[in-house]
């Protein structure tokens, strides 16, 4: 096993991370946690937290679920945390790991954070930057040597058993073995089968931190299963090379919309023309067709008529219509009536798709797209090539960030929760502890009044 990784989870101090990557951090934390709130009210999210409490339940060292406030074993919660995450297509990723680390680290931290291991700020936010660290680099390796295309649990695993090899202070040994362990047993679920079949499995995040957590555990018992190839294996010494010295938790991209990644150039594209500066939007009823010019992976993207959330978000042609009819594209437009909406429908059959050569040679490491609009009045619109915002490259301010936050979560959170959560993100490394935070985050059941406070996490 090498050695720098498992001597890096350990012996990394929050002095050591720079500045840049700890705001990186805290504004990872607060953009998962908008989106776990917005997925809490989903079907999966209840079928997720409903199956931790019934069959993960709590021993003496409990973990509370998120945005519900009942208690289960550590490994359910991150499961649960997880899948609630990944109900909602908006949070954070990677290009080239073409998937996301927090959906399962941020869980995966919490659930660690609150009776097994807690901690005060500084180390809080130190555990979630290793998770980044770790979780980014294995992802990168996998795809590097691996054929086939996984989901994001298949390595964001390692970064959950990372950070409980740091917070349960593993022995070297043990830590080699929690790494092992989660590798063995994560999910290589096939990505390119749920984008044909969208389903509520979707990212696999859900089963990569319930396998992370408990491989941490297992190790700490005395369960072996090192190497992780991933991490050990010299085909990937490159990718680890850099450890402590570049920061991939800066890399990673925040979302403007809840829906694929590979979906989102193509909705700037479109709406580049339809909200044309200096003229009036054009409206749905004036376009005859669109037709979007993208990288191979993102026509693969095609269902027209999606009958659930899971399905609109792994559509091209849907959010593509829904954000030309409605001037916008958030939760309310791939959930619940508007799947229905009988002018959205008809424009989503109108989108042709055209995988494009010259977009195929950059991806993954960028994603691009183009619209071509015809007019009912014969004029021909062809938009400039557009990538995602909120890469690296066009980040979104933190103010961005934060209306993102606040647009997520106001429907399940009030604005005094949606305030307490932003202060505590944004300071957390800055207070004794994170108990402030956690009262928000597991305090209040989405069915009833706030519960007990939760004080374990200090």
């Amino acid at each position: 096993m090498r050695s720098d990784s498992v001597d890096f989870i350990h012996s990394l101090r929050y002095a050591e991370i720079p500045a840049t990557a700890r705001h990186a951090a805290r504004r990872a934390l607060l953009d998962s946690l908008g989106v776990a709130a917005a997925g809490s009210v989903t079907e999966a999210s209840r079928i997720l937290r409903d199956h931790a409490v019934r069959f993960h339940a709590a021993g003496a060292e409990g973990a509370t679920l998120l945005f519900d406030g009942r208690r289960t074993a550590p490994p359910g919660a991150a499961m649960a945390g997880a899948g609630t995450i990944d109900a909602i297509d908006a949070h954070d990723g990677h290009r080239l790991t073409k998937g996301h680390v927090g959906a399962a680290v941020v869980p995966a931290l919490l659930a660690y954070c609150d009776e097994l291991a807690p901690c005060g700020g500084k180390e809080f936010l130190t555990r979630l930057v290793v998770g980044y660290e770790i979780a980014t680099r294995a992802g990168i390796a996998l795809h590097a040597t691996v054929a086939d295309y996984h989901t994001s649990g298949a390595w964001n695993t390692l970064g959950a058993a990372a950070i409980g090899a740091r917070a349960l202070n593993l022995t070297e040994e043990q830590s080699a073995h929690a790494l092992g362990i989660a590798e063995y047993y994560g999910p290589r679920s096939q990505m390119m089968r749920v984008i044909d079949y969208p389903s509520m499995v979707k990212d696999g995040s859900a089963m990569g931190a319930f396998n992370g957590v408990s491989a941490a555990l297992l190790a700490q018992d005395g369960f072996t299963g090192a190497p992780a190839i991933t991490v050990m294996d010299e085909e990937v010494d490159e990718v680890w090379a850099d450890l402590g010295r570049r920061w991939r938790v800066e890399e990673q991209y925040f979302k403007a919309y809840p829906v694929c990644r590979w979906a989102q150039p193509a909705v700037e594209a479109v709406l580049s023309l339809v909200r044309a500066e200096g003229e009036a939007p054009i409206p749905a009823s004036q376009i005859a067709g669109i037709t979007i010019h993208s990288f191979t992976e993102a026509t693969r993207l095609v269902l027209r008529h999606p009958k659930t959330t899971d399905e609109a978000q792994y559509s091209l042609p849907f959010p593509v219509a829904a954000a030309v009819v409605h001037g916008k594209l958030g939760v309310p437009e791939i959930d619940g009536p508007d799947l229905a909406d009988l002018e959205v429908l008809k424009l989503s059959d109108s989108v042709r798709m055209v995988a494009e050569p010259l977009y195929d040679d950059s991806f993954p490491a960028e994603r691009w797209a183009h619209a071509v609009l015809r007019l009912k009045d014969g004029r021909r619109l062809v938009s400039a090539p557009c990538t995602a915002r909120g890469d690296p490259e066009r980040p979104f301010s933190d103010s961005r960030l934060i209306e993102k936050f606040h647009e997520l979560a106001a429907p399940v959170l009030g604005e005094s929760e949606r305030e307490a959560i932003v202060a505590g993100c944004l300071t957390v490394d800055q207070q004794d502890g994170v108990a402030a935070l956690a009262t928000v985050l597991y305090g209040r059941a989405l069915d009833g009044p706030h519960s007990s406070l939760m004080a374990s996490v200090r």
